[in-house]
């Protein structure tokens, strides 16, 4: 498999650029040779990495990444943990009773795995904080989405609270919100230091972790040889942790979709900005809608300041221009100053794209791709939590190890293949740009 091409991550990825300077990468320029390579150091690349090492304590691992830990998709998205039914293409996250149950269970088995990591790690509470998170309304039709959705959970059994405008108010210093849904499953994490905060642990004698070191070959003769620029890995047997860049391999060709999302974050506020915004100095809201906006305030490495992601699109070529996000930007300065009058002037510092994957039927690309090559990619928009969970279960699976909750997670349908470009690209664009007009005030 020659890589047709390498990821591209357009705009400083605002997480990773406000901790402090990574040291010197380790770069492959060597040819070595493996028990296990996994390729990709995101969630499932690094949850991967954690479980062959436990499984395998003798085994000599390798895990390759194309950027450094943090520039990536990993260190770009909004940080939300999510253990229950959060599908992004749904009109109020919810599907089916019983497929959401076990979707719900999957979601939990992941996020208690990076707790796992969070522990052995000694990560920070910045780094990962199970502090629940809640669906904000800004309007009437996102309230009916709130109740709506509080009513599917009741049924499945969970627990949740309905906060009021003046609730929102103290926990955001915003007016602008109606009404939020508080779920306490989810967990929030600074993405890019724990990535970076979990890579460096899983360092030892027998893993190593090289950066800046894209694979641009991957085949096999007995054994896989993946190729990079200055040096190559052979092994018996690959996970793949690389979400839809698994096209790139020639895997899962027009199967996936690819979406991008775009952020910006403000500069460090003020000690008297933070008392004229007033709430709670660290919070975290997704929409009501699934096409509106996600913020979040963060306080403590780089300061206190908040994250606003909105705007979605369709990009086949997993890459977009810098003109791009900075058109996106706008909006999100809309967004900004809608909610934060108060804080009327301050900028944004950074402004990124954000790659995630996506399948027409919500599920995963999973398994055996070919004999000793594991997928564990297609998150369908929950990279953070799916994607430890994937990593982790395709580490069991290659290693032979069974369980209900792998059995359960593979037993769900293969990715549907997509309509032929260019109509998919237009209907899906077209689909999001649709949801993002009725989203309103949401967004």
């Amino acid at each position: 498999m020659k890589v047709r091409r390498l990821p591209v991550d357009t705009g400083p990825a605002g997480w990773n650029e406000i901790l402090p300077a990574a040291g010197a990468p380790e770069v492959l320029e060597e040819h070595i040779t493996a028990d296990w390579l996994v390729i990709g150091a995101g969630f499932a690349g690094l949850a991967a990495t954690r479980r062959l090492a436990q499984l395998h304590p003798g085994a000599r691992i390798v895990l390759l990444e194309a950027r450094r830990v943090g520039e990536g998709p990993a260190g770009r998205n909004s940080g939300f943990m999510i253990d229950l039914p959060h599908h992004l293409t749904s009109d109020g996250y919810g599907g089916q009773m019983e497929s959401d149950r076990v979707e719900a269970r999957a979601n939990r088995a992941g996020i208690a795995f990076a707790a796992g990591m969070a522990g052995e790690f000694g990560l920070s509470r910045e780094a990962f904080n199970p502090s629940g998170k809640t669906n904000a309304a800004a309007s009437e039709r996102g309230h009916k989405h709130n109740m709506d959705y509080a009513a599917h959970l009741a049924n499945m059994g969970e627990s949740c609270e309905m906060l009021d405008a003046t609730q929102m108010r103290e926990m955001t210093g915003s007016a602008y919100y109606q009404s939020g849904l508080f779920t306490p499953g989810a967990v929030m994490i600074q993405p890019a230091l724990f990535v970076r905060s979990v890579a460096g642990g899983l360092k030892s004698g027998r893993v190593s972790v090289f950066e800046n070191s894209p694979v641009t070959e991957l085949n096999r003769q007995g054994d896989w040889t993946a190729r990079t620029a200055k040096g190559s890995v052979t092994a018996p047997r690959v996970i793949f942790g690389v979400n839809g860049h698994a096209n790139s391999f020639d895997q899962f060709r027009g199967r996936l979709m690819h979406v991008h999302l775009y952020a910006s974050m403000t500069r460090a506020l003020t000690p008297e900005e933070c008392r004229k915004l007033g709430g709670a100095a660290r919070w975290g809201v997704t929409p009501a809608d699934p096409m509106g906006s996600t913020v979040r305030r963060i306080s403590g490495t780089g300061g206190d300041r908040i994250v606003v992601r909105n705007r979605f699109t369709y990009d086949p070529s997993m890459q977009v221009s810098e003109g791009r996000v900075a058109r996106m930007a706008r909006d999100h300065d809309r967004s900004f100053a809608a909610r934060f009058p108060a804080l009327q002037g301050i900028g944004m510092e950074y402004r990124w794209g954000g790659r995630l994957c996506l399948s027409w039927n919500n599920v995963p690309a999973l398994g055996e791709v070919d004999e000793g090559l594991y997928s564990a990619c297609c998150q369908n928009g929950l990279g953070t939590a799916k994607g430890t969970l994937h990593g982790m279960l395709m580490a069991e699976l290659a290693s032979g190890e069974r369980s209900e909750l792998l059995d359960e997670v593979m037993a769900q349908d293969a990715p549907r293949r997509l309509p032929p470009e260019p109509f998919a690209c237009i209907g899906a664009n077209a689909v999001m740009r649709w949801g993002e007009i009725k989203a309103g005030r949401e967004l």
